[in-house]
Protein backbone atom coordinates (compact mmCIF):
# COMPACT_ATOMS: atom_id res chain seq x y z
CA UNK A 1 0.00 0.00 0.00
CA UNK A 2 1.64 3.07 -1.11
CA UNK A 3 1.50 6.18 0.91
CA UNK A 4 -0.80 9.22 -0.07
CA UNK A 5 1.23 12.19 -1.64
CA UNK A 6 1.17 15.65 -0.01
CA UNK A 7 -0.02 18.44 -2.35
CA UNK A 8 2.46 21.58 -1.93
CA UNK A 9 -0.34 23.61 -1.79
CA UNK A 10 -1.55 22.33 1.34
CA UNK A 11 1.40 22.37 3.21
CA UNK A 12 2.11 24.36 5.86
CA UNK A 13 2.79 27.82 5.22
CA UNK A 14 4.78 30.30 7.16
CA UNK A 15 3.70 33.98 7.50
CA UNK A 16 6.05 36.57 7.63
CA UNK A 17 5.53 39.37 9.81
CA UNK A 18 8.31 42.37 10.11
CA UNK A 19 6.17 45.55 11.66
CA UNK A 20 7.61 47.58 14.67
CA UNK A 21 5.85 50.07 16.86
CA UNK A 22 7.57 52.22 19.20
CA UNK A 23 7.28 55.45 21.30
CA UNK A 24 9.78 57.91 22.16
CA UNK A 25 11.43 61.40 22.14
CA UNK A 26 13.98 62.47 19.70
CA UNK A 27 17.58 62.83 20.50
CA UNK A 28 18.31 64.87 18.10
CA UNK A 29 16.93 67.32 15.45
CA UNK A 30 16.21 65.29 12.46
CA UNK A 31 19.02 64.87 9.52
CA UNK A 32 17.53 64.88 5.79
CA UNK A 33 19.58 64.50 2.89
CA UNK A 34 18.78 64.04 -0.70
CA UNK A 35 19.61 60.60 -3.09
CA UNK A 36 21.65 61.66 -6.25
CA UNK A 37 18.05 61.42 -7.78
CA UNK A 38 16.89 64.33 -5.43
CA UNK A 39 14.66 61.36 -3.35
CA UNK A 40 14.40 62.76 0.17
CA UNK A 41 15.67 60.50 3.07
CA UNK A 42 15.69 61.77 6.85
CA UNK A 43 16.86 60.03 9.78
CA UNK A 44 17.09 60.78 13.23
CA UNK A 45 17.06 58.55 16.60
CA UNK A 46 14.49 58.05 19.64
CA UNK A 47 14.72 57.19 22.98
CA UNK A 48 12.70 54.56 24.28
CA UNK A 49 12.32 54.13 28.22
CA UNK A 50 11.14 50.54 29.37
CA UNK A 51 10.22 50.62 33.26
CA UNK A 52 10.46 47.44 35.12
CA UNK A 53 10.95 46.05 38.44
CA UNK A 54 14.18 44.31 39.55
CA UNK A 55 13.14 41.40 40.96
CA UNK A 56 16.71 41.39 42.82
CA UNK A 57 16.68 44.29 44.70
CA UNK A 58 12.99 44.36 44.23
CA UNK A 59 12.80 47.95 43.23
CA UNK A 60 11.59 49.52 40.14
CA UNK A 61 14.30 50.67 36.99
CA UNK A 62 14.16 52.19 34.07
CA UNK A 63 16.35 51.32 30.89
CA UNK A 64 16.94 54.01 27.96
CA UNK A 65 16.81 52.29 24.67
CA UNK A 66 17.90 54.09 21.31
CA UNK A 67 16.60 53.85 17.48
CA UNK A 68 17.36 54.81 14.23
CA UNK A 69 14.75 55.71 11.77
CA UNK A 70 14.74 56.39 8.60
CA UNK A 71 12.03 57.95 6.61
CA UNK A 72 11.85 58.37 2.66
CA UNK A 73 9.98 61.23 0.16
CA UNK A 74 7.30 63.14 1.59
CA UNK A 75 6.79 61.81 4.83
CA UNK A 76 10.57 62.44 5.18
CA UNK A 77 9.97 65.78 3.92
CA UNK A 78 6.97 66.36 6.32
CA UNK A 79 8.84 65.26 10.00
CA UNK A 80 12.18 67.02 8.75
CA UNK A 81 9.88 70.84 9.15
CA UNK A 82 7.85 69.32 11.97
CA UNK A 83 10.18 67.12 14.19
CA UNK A 84 13.09 68.27 16.87
CA UNK A 85 14.83 67.06 19.79
CA UNK A 86 12.60 66.03 22.82
CA UNK A 87 9.82 65.76 20.08
CA UNK A 88 7.52 62.82 21.34
CA UNK A 89 6.67 60.53 18.20
CA UNK A 90 4.65 57.32 17.92
CA UNK A 91 6.53 55.46 14.83
CA UNK A 92 4.93 52.67 12.87
CA UNK A 93 7.35 50.60 10.40
CA UNK A 94 9.57 47.58 9.73
CA UNK A 95 13.13 46.40 10.30
CA UNK A 96 15.79 47.20 7.64
CA UNK A 97 19.33 46.23 8.38
CA UNK A 98 22.19 47.73 5.83
CA UNK A 99 25.85 47.23 5.79
CA UNK A 100 29.08 48.48 4.36
CA UNK A 101 32.59 48.80 4.34
CA UNK A 102 34.66 51.69 5.66
CA UNK A 103 37.63 53.12 3.98
CA UNK A 104 39.58 51.41 6.85
CA UNK A 105 38.05 48.18 5.29
CA UNK A 106 35.92 47.79 8.45
CA UNK A 107 32.70 46.38 8.37
CA UNK A 108 29.83 48.34 9.96
CA UNK A 109 26.14 47.11 10.09
CA UNK A 110 23.56 49.16 11.18
CA UNK A 111 19.30 47.85 11.93
CA UNK A 112 16.95 50.61 11.19
CA UNK A 113 13.51 51.03 11.44
CA UNK A 114 12.19 52.18 8.21
CA UNK A 115 9.23 54.58 9.06
CA UNK A 116 6.28 53.89 7.39
CA UNK A 117 3.81 56.28 9.95
CA UNK A 118 5.14 58.88 12.17
CA UNK A 119 2.48 60.54 14.27
CA UNK A 120 3.55 63.78 16.63
CA UNK A 121 2.45 63.07 20.20
CA UNK A 122 3.62 66.84 21.44
CA UNK A 123 0.14 68.02 23.16
CA UNK A 124 1.36 71.59 21.30
CA UNK A 125 2.17 69.68 17.66
CA UNK A 126 -0.55 67.53 17.41
CA UNK A 127 -0.24 66.72 13.83
CA UNK A 128 -0.63 63.58 11.96
CA UNK A 129 2.00 63.13 9.53
CA UNK A 130 1.76 59.69 8.58
CA UNK A 131 1.77 59.14 4.92
CA UNK A 132 -1.56 59.26 3.34
CA UNK A 133 -0.34 56.84 0.61
CA UNK A 134 2.25 53.92 1.51
CA UNK A 135 5.53 54.89 0.91
CA UNK A 136 7.25 52.82 -2.14
CA UNK A 137 10.19 51.04 -1.22
CA UNK A 138 13.19 53.11 -2.04
CA UNK A 139 15.37 50.95 -4.87
CA UNK A 140 18.45 50.01 -3.24
CA UNK A 141 20.38 52.23 -6.06
CA UNK A 142 18.46 54.97 -4.22
CA UNK A 143 19.99 54.78 -0.38
CA UNK A 144 22.28 57.88 0.67
CA UNK A 145 25.49 57.65 0.88
CA UNK A 146 26.69 58.18 4.64
CA UNK A 147 29.23 60.60 4.81
CA UNK A 148 32.63 59.28 5.85
CA UNK A 149 33.01 61.58 9.16
CA UNK A 150 29.39 59.86 10.12
CA UNK A 151 30.39 56.49 9.81
CA UNK A 152 31.83 55.76 13.27
CA UNK A 153 28.50 57.76 14.56
CA UNK A 154 26.57 54.38 14.20
CA UNK A 155 25.78 53.03 17.81
CA UNK A 156 27.44 49.49 17.11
Amino acid sequence: MSEPRQNPSNSLRIVYLNNVVLMGRLVADPDIRYTPKGTPHCTFRIAVNRRFKDQTLNDWREETYYFTVSAWAQLAERISERLKKGSAVLIQGELRSRSWETPNGEKRSLVEIHSRNIQILDRNLQIDIASVEPEPDIPTDEEPDIPKDQLDDIPF
